[in-house]
């Protein structure tokens, strides 16, 4: 049986609203730092109702390296950039995925640009807290319907952040002034997802999804602080898959 407590492990902005959530519904919440030791924080707090692991991506793949095995059924992931094999390499089956659109920046209110989307065991926890904080999401039926939405939003990250560094502007401008920019950088994206997961999409779904996305903020920052290391790691997997990505090399040249 469960105790009456959850965990956050992270406490940049999002954890911090997550952690809100989990109090508005009334239950404890222990925070943690990445930093921390997992293995003797698991021996003080073995079985918590959820993990909810709010580290940044580049530090994720150590922490669920870490992640103490009583704890490995109740995660929470949220994390950019995730696909399938990012949790099940480090033998996680079923851990809940939220593939969060909102931004939190601190002091200022949440910005939404689409519902949030859940999947999981814990899907259940995760609407209520959504609902506590006011922010919308919904639940997913399946894989199939979750890993589309990892690959959405995905592109949607990874296409704005890189046209970001050539163009700036906002992702409503993105569309509207660099049409021919934004659906080179996205078929490489997409390009990109599909050798990673070994999958084939339907590319014309996800530049409608893609557009509606962007106009869900449509004065939403293309450019963010994370550009640089989400090119660069672009293109760092694309060389381990032996795969070009010709918009985004000269960018980055």
């Amino acid at each position: 049986m469960s105790s009456n407590f959850n965990i956050v492990i992270g406490l940049g902005e999002l954890g911090k609203t997550f952690a809100s959530g989990l109090l508005m519904q009334g239950s404890p919440v222990v925070p943690i730092l990445r930093q921390h030791d997992l293995a003797q924080m698991a021996e003080t707090y073995p079985i918590p109702c959820s993990v909810w692991v709010c580290v940044a991506e580049k530090d994720l793949p150590n922490l669920l390296a870490r992640m103490p095995v009583a704890w490995q059924d109740r995660l929470v992931l949220i994390q950019n950039e995730l696909l399938p094999n990012d949790w099940q390499q480090h033998g996680l089956t079923n851990p809940t995925i939220i593939s969060v659109w909102f931004e939190k920046k601190a002091g200022k209110t949440h910005q939404v640009v689409l519902p949030s989307v859940v999947y999981g065991p814990l899907a259940e926890l995760v609407m209520a807290v959504y609902s506590k904080l006011g922010l919308p999401a919904r639940t997913l039926a399946n894989e199939d319907e979750l890993l589309y939405e990892l690959v959405l939003k995905n592109l949607y990250i990874q296409t704005s952040n890189i046209a970001g560094l050539a163009v700036g502007g906002t992702t409503s401008e993105l569309v509207e002034q660099h049409p021919h920019l934004m659906q080179a950088l996205a078929t490489d994206v997409i390009a990109l997802q599909e050798a990673l997961t070994q999958r084939s999409f339907d590319h014309l779904q996800l530049m409608e999804s893609l557009k509606a996305a962007f106009y869900g903020d449509p004065n939403h920052a293309c450019l963010g602080r994370s550009a640089p290391a989400r090119l660069q790691r672009a293109l760092t997997l694309a060389d381990q898959h032996q795969l070009a990505l010709p918009t985004i090399s000269t960018i980055k040249a």
